[in-house]
């Protein structure tokens, strides 16, 4: 059977447009000058990707439920606070339900934080993905305007002064310690 083609019961013959199978949509947003095969990007700044286009507004080309896989580094924190709301509630419109979304940012412990002026108060917390539950929501956070319902994984990356140490040291540091944890990498995943 050739490459891209479909295999069909009967093995009946198959079109050439038949043939064609639609690639997963997967968006980069906030992308900068990361270029990555098979990922769209999208950034307000013209850097060759793309869409140039200003997340803050909705993404008009991109249909409900038509998002395969997100990743987002070091852009969210750029956000203010309502805009992050918009930001999550988008995301959970134009992805598929499963889909899953990378978001990196700085950790509110870290220095690099509060480093760049253009970062939005607050800074992001491991705290934040429990407001993008949907049941963590209705019980402890009613009040919060989002329409999205995600679960979610939280990660880290390390701190160079900290990268080598054992396990017990990292999590007595990442608890204690400001400058420990750098990265915030919080996993999510579309709820139906």
């Amino acid at each position: 059977m050739a490459k891209g083609s479909v295999l069909r019961v009967a093995e009946l013959p198959v079109t050439a447009a038949e043939s064609v199978v639609a690639e997963p949509l997967r968006l980069d947003i906030g992308c900068g000058k990361t270029k990555m095969d098979g990922w769209e990007g999208i950034d307000a700044i013209d850097f060759g990707q793309k869409h140039v286009h200003d997340i803050r507004k909705r993404l008009p080309w991109v249909a409900d439920g038509s998002v395969s896989e997100v990743r987002s580094s070091h852009f969210v924190e750029h956000l203010t606070g309502t805009e992050r709301i918009a930001f999550f509630n988008e995301l959970h419109r134009v992805m598929k339900v499963g889909a899953t979304a990378q978001i990196v940012t700085p950790n509110w412990s870290h220095a690099c934080a509060y480093g760049d002026p253009t970062h939005q108060w607050p800074p992001m917390s491991q705290w934040y993905p429990l407001y993008l539950n949907k049941a963590w929501r209705d019980v402890n956070a009613p009040h919060a305007p989002y329409t999205c319902d995600f679960d979610h994984v939280v990660a880290g990356s390390w701190d160079q002064a900290i990268e080598g140490r054992n396990a017990e040291h990292k999590q007595f540091a990442m608890n204690s310690y400001t400058n420990a944890w750098r990265d915030l990498i919080v996993t999510l995943t579309k709820k139906a």
